[in-house]
């Protein structure tokens, strides 16, 4: 059996998805009030902050698919994310099962230097700090050989669904309502985006590749990278709406922080903004050559034509 833990997030219901299409119909859905995706999903509810339901979740599966998000609330990151990450971990050495952890790059440092496996953890903020923090966690428990894992590390991401990003969340759904994009610090810095559904197909091959275990992994990302303007060009274009937006500065950011908590937890994240992203995915397209990534065209005109 597979596991998906944190299975109603977009990135867990598309896992659900590639995973039913090219590997098993043997799945679990884990989360607090789980939903099927597939007809034969397994569904079990479970917090798991509490260790006796995280393993109680884990009972039973060969591979475990950490894709568990929390909201953008720094306290809250503190909080829970060393608790989910030392109960997850327990759970899958405890039961023998495979461990494949969706993972971001906010400990990495905010600079225009190309982004490999090998860049070191160099974190912003607190959020950063706390990801570096369970990523290095786990690293631990698998040079103890106390669990066989794989570490799925994704940049920003955008997609259909309910895909929550600030990608989304500022570009995409206003051009879809026919607002305003907003743009962060600038416009005209390179942007390395994936596709949620690149990013959950990606992890259901990994996890089912023995020999990739015991790695990190980019995940595939659209090399021809676009600056927001140009993206927002294309989104445009393909949604058949006018391409203004507006470029939100930072004296602007820092004045919205002093009322609204979303944007002044999302502050450490500002730096990233004002310089090119080049997130490597070299690694992975080399070992998985057959791997079709999805073209920003590709991806905006899904996000058009979905109901």
């Amino acid at each position: 059996m597979q596991t998906i833990l944190g299975a109603n997030g977009q990135i867990g219901r598309e896992l659900a998805i590639h995973l039913k299409q090219s590997f098993t119909s043997d799945i679990r859905l884990v989360s607090r009030k789980p939903q099927k995706v597939n007809d034969t999903d397994q569904l079990f509810s479970a917090d798991l902050l509490d260790p006796a339901q995280a393993l109680g979740a884990v009972a039973g599966s060969e591979i475990v698919y950490m894709t568990v998000g929390l909201p953008m609330d720094t306290e809250l990151w503190v909080k829970q994310w060393p608790i989910l990450m030392h109960n997850v971990i327990e759970a899958c050495a405890t039961h023998g099962a495979k461990l494949v952890f969706f993972d971001n790059t906010y400990m990495y440092p905010q600079t225009a230097v190309p982004q490999t496996e090998e860049t070191p953890f160099l974190p912003n903020g607190e959020k950063g700090k706390v990801r570096a923090a369970i990523v290095n966690e786990l690293l631990e428990a698998m040079v103890q050989k106390r669990v066989q894992a794989v570490i799925c590390r994704a940049p920003e991401f955008y997609g259909p669904g309910i895909t929550q990003s600030i990608t989304n969340a500022t570009i995409i759904d206003n051009l879809k309502a026919g607002k305003k994009p907003k743009v962060f610090l600038r416009d005209d810095t390179l942007r390395s985006l994936i596709y949620t559904p690149d990013a959950s197909r990606a992890m259901a091959l990994l996890g089912n590749t023995p020999d990739a275990y015991g790695q990190t992994w980019h995940l595939p990302c659209d090399d021809h990278r676009l600056t927001y303007r140009q993206f927002i060009e294309l989104a445009s274009d393909i949604f058949n709406v006018e391409a203004r937006y507006m470029v939100v500065k930072n004296w602007q950011l820092k004045l919205g922080g002093l009322f609204n908590k979303t944007i002044r937890d999302a502050a450490e994240l500002l730096p990233r903004y004002a310089v090119d992203n080049i997130f490597v995915s070299n690694k992975f397209k080399q070992r998985f050559p057959e791997f079709q990534v999805t073209t920003f065209r590709q991806g905006l005109t899904a996000i058009r034509n979905e109901k």
